[in-house]
């Protein structure tokens, strides 16, 4: 891999920027906060690089129930025992399945060594309990033929056979990495902001995927149209950039919900070198009612790299040409009986 640097986004946005340099000023309505950055055309500036790992789960553990926040001793003994335990290099005997499973020791990895800056206990801020509301009944009965759908649902590595690449999931096959929104995670867990006064544009280091989202008003696209990661429209509020998601389709899947989800976002720098991150996932098909997470993003301390992966790569004709020749193995024992 190299420094991605620049991006070819990047440089499309930063000549956009020269170029309409003679509108900024219609856009500085914005009222204005001395602590906030801003750009030359009076939005408050989001843009960086921005990581967005933490060792503080989702959904709130048992131990911590009824508390919306820990005490900094709880905190460190958290942070110690998470990083004890996700520890790769702590080998198992040397020859076995599980020591192969673990693929990366930790130099490959980008793994969290802290929790959220204000120690809650859950990144999921409403409901109150801190925990992800109950399915519905119908979302309930689909996710008991989750297994059987095509592996284009499935999102992560690995799929659901090796007929075809069909059978594959999409991120093994470089199309896209998951749904939205964006977890953290420990592997490439930074994203980068571009901004122009119509325009903020968010590039993710895993996968290569970048969102150009549209500040002018205009509508979403129709019913019939949709998208890997959705339709996005963004809009100001003070100083917090507001973006709202809709026309996800049927492919992807965020914990049982797809075509029906509905995404809000919320970005609003809180510090000089934090930047925080807030999202509404809404589906009455899935969910028994809207839920909200919490995630403040410090500034990354190094660039983002790029994610060389595309359909075809050696993986998965090796994947394929690997059960091709155990399907001829298995025939030939069947014919030999």
């Amino acid at each position: 891999m190299t420094y991605r640097g620049m991006s070819i986004t990047a440089v499309f946005i930063a000549s956009i920027a020269v170029s309409v340099g003679a509108q900024a000023q219609r856009a500085g309505s914005t009222a204005r906060t001395p602590a906030v950055p801003r750009t030359s055309w009076g939005h408050p500036d989001l843009q960086g690089t921005w990581a967005n790992q933490t060792l503080t789960p989702l959904e709130r553990p048992a131990e911590f129930a009824g508390r919306e926040f820990m005490s900094e001793a709880e905190a460190a003994a958290l942070e110690k025992q998470t990083l004890e335990e996700g520890d790769a290099d702590r080998r198992p005997a040397i020859g076995t399945d599980a020591d192969v499973a673990r693929a990366y020791n930790d130099f490959w990895w980008d793994r969290a060594t802290n929790v959220v800056s204000t120690r809650r206990t859950s990144l999921i801020v409403d409901p109150p309990d801190g925990k992800i509301p109950p399915l519905t009944p119908a979302a309930e009965e689909r996710a008991k033929v989750e297994g059987s759908r095509p592996a284009v649902r499935h999102m992560t590595t690995g799929g659901r056979g090796t007929d075809s690449w069909f059978d594959r999931g999409f991120w093994e096959r470089c199309i896209v990495y998951g749904p939205l929104p964006r977890l953290p995670r420990s592997y490439n867990p930074n994203l980068q902001i571009f901004q122009t006064p119509d325009y903020v544009v968010i590039s993710y280091e895993m996968i290569h995927e970048v969102r150009i989202i549209p500040l002018d008003g205009r509508p979403h696209l129709g019913p019939g149209l949709r998208q890997w990661l959705g339709d996005s429209r963004g809009r100001w509020e003070g100083d917090t950039l507001i973006v709202e998601t809709t026309n996800f389709t049927d492919k992807t899947n965020f914990r049982g919900s797809a075509e029906t989800l509905h995404l809000t976002e919320r970005y609003r720098r809180d510090g000089p070198d934090s930047l925080l991150y807030e999202f509404t996932v809404s589906d009455p098909t899935t969910w028994t009612r809207p839920w909200t997470a919490q995630i403040p993003m410090p500034r990354s301390s190094g660039e983002i790299f790029e994610y060389a992966c595309h359909e075809g790569n050696r993986g998965l004709p090796g994947i394929l040409a690997g059960a091709r020749a155990q399907d001829a193995a298995a025939a030939a024992k069947t014919q030999a009986r």
